[in-house]
């Protein structure tokens, strides 16, 4: 759908055709551009509506990473947390349990995904692979398909964390961060914060 501009989300046909749809499929590119143009409009409000009420919502790489609450909307490759490794900005607010990093052990992106957790630890992260996806139904429990592989980040036993003391650039502790690497069949259940094989 042609939403160009801000002004293009409050268009009443856009937003009939939403109405009416089964699902919203959001493409990669710039998660920012995404979360600038659509956030806070009233097509934002309405997919987080018909979203709500059982419609899909889907997307790729900056469509993902656009989906929960807390969204990373940039950072530093690398596998080492430190203060200046992301970017935050507000995405769309399906979800406030997760934190969705994209192209993840591609472009070695633990670092960034684990400095956003240390930022936001009542959330989990999770680190898509390329050609990989998390299909994530109501309560936030999940299900993995593709041929990659999900890296879920659980910060709820965090039991230290050194970033409110480290300066830019230096390496932070992080102790209790337990890790899940999820495959096609495995899932995850929120509520018990537990991970399964298939």
């Amino acid at each position: 759908m042609p939403f160009i501009e801000r002004e293009d989300c409050s268009d009443s046909e856009h937003l009939a055709y939403i109405e009416q749809a089964d699902g919203v499929f959001m493409t990669g590119g710039n998660q920012l551009r995404l979360s600038t143009t659509l956030g806070g409009t009233d097509v934002a409000q309405l997919i987080r509506r018909r979203n709500a009420a059982g419609m899909h919502v889907a997307g790729t790489s900056a469509g993902a990473a656009f989906m929960p609450e807390h969204m990373i909307a940039g950072g530093i490759e690398g596998s080492t947390p430190t203060p200046n490794s992301v970017t935050l900005a507000p995405g769309l607010g399906l979800t406030n349990n997760f934190i969705i990093d994209q192209h993840f052990r591609q472009r070695d992106r633990l670092g960034r995904l684990l400095t956003a957790l240390a930022y936001n630890p009542f959330a989990m992260g999770i680190g898509l692979d390329e050609d990989t996806a998390a299909f994530i139904q109501p309560g936030d429990s999940f299900e993995v398909v593709g041929s990659g592989g999900i890296t879920l980040l659980d910060p709820t036993d965090l039991s230290y964390s050194s970033m409110d003391k480290a300066r830019r650039n230096e390496p932070v502790s992080l102790l209790g961060i337990k890790l899940h690497i999820l495959i096609s069949g495995g899932r995850f259940d929120i509520t018990t914060r537990s991970a399964y094989s298939e």
